[in-house]
């Protein structure tokens, strides 16, 4: 019997293991349609309705081509519209801050103490931006629910829009820290990397403010 547990325990440790990654599976697919209901395969009204909605926010082929995808979950509802762009941008803003990460543990081991320090608060305003969108689309999920009155909306729609500007900032901030860095491959990489991402947080605020002059869910 003895020689058995270890054995025991192993299965046990790969089964824990596997749940793990099964839940964290289901938590990063759900992203932005935890609380959705069951939604028909997308019509050409779904995605005219994206399109549309896209044609508001300054970079609309990036919003069309980012969003279209998600026309089953939107269904022509501004709302689950907002929420699916800013889960979208929490995505892209997430993965940009990694390889900031990355990078800097690269920089901390060069001469050019400017770039070195430009990476540093650039990965420093994208975690800020990071945090501040994840806080968006928490209150984005929110809204809506029981009890809820059209005084409580505009409170809570405030607060994301709030959030979603300041990510914004963040954003701008990041790449405005380069200014004073010399040309280069890591400067150019990372400021065309941010300059992306605020062209998809700028859309999600665009259609944010857009379901809050709605003035109710």
């Amino acid at each position: 019997m003895r020689t058995q547990r270890p054995h025991c325990l192993l299965f046990l440790s790969l089964l824990c293991l596997l749940a793990t990654f099964s839940n964290l599976h289901r938590t990063v697919t759900a992203v932005y349609d935890a609380e959705s209901p069951a939604a028909p395969a997308a019509d050409d009204g779904d995605t005219t309705f994206i399109r549309t909605s896209c044609n508001n926010t300054l970079y609309p082929d990036v919003c069309y081509s980012s969003l279209s995808r998600y026309a089953n979950a939107v269904q022509q509802d501004p709302g689950q519209l907002a929420r699916v762009a800013i889960a979208v941008t929490l995505s892209k803003v997430h993965r940009t801050a990694s390889y900031v990460s990355n990078l800097t543990r690269d920089a901390d081991y060069t001469a050019d103490s400017h770039a070195t320090s430009a990476l540093h608060d650039c990965f420093t305003n994208l975690g800020d931006a990071v945090d501040e969108i994840r806080g968006s689309l928490k209150q984005m999920r929110q809204i809506g629910a029981a009890g809820t009155g059209a005084g409580s909306f505009l409170f809570q729609m405030s607060n994301v829009q709030t959030w979603m500007s300041a990510a914004l900032t963040d954003e701008e901030t990041c790449t405005d820290g380069f200014q004073d860095v010399a040309e280069c491959p890591v400067k150019a990489d990372v400021c065309d990397r941010v300059t992306k991402v605020k062209k998809f947080t700028s859309n999600a605020l665009a259609l944010v403010n857009t379901y809050a002059n709605k003035g109710g869910p």
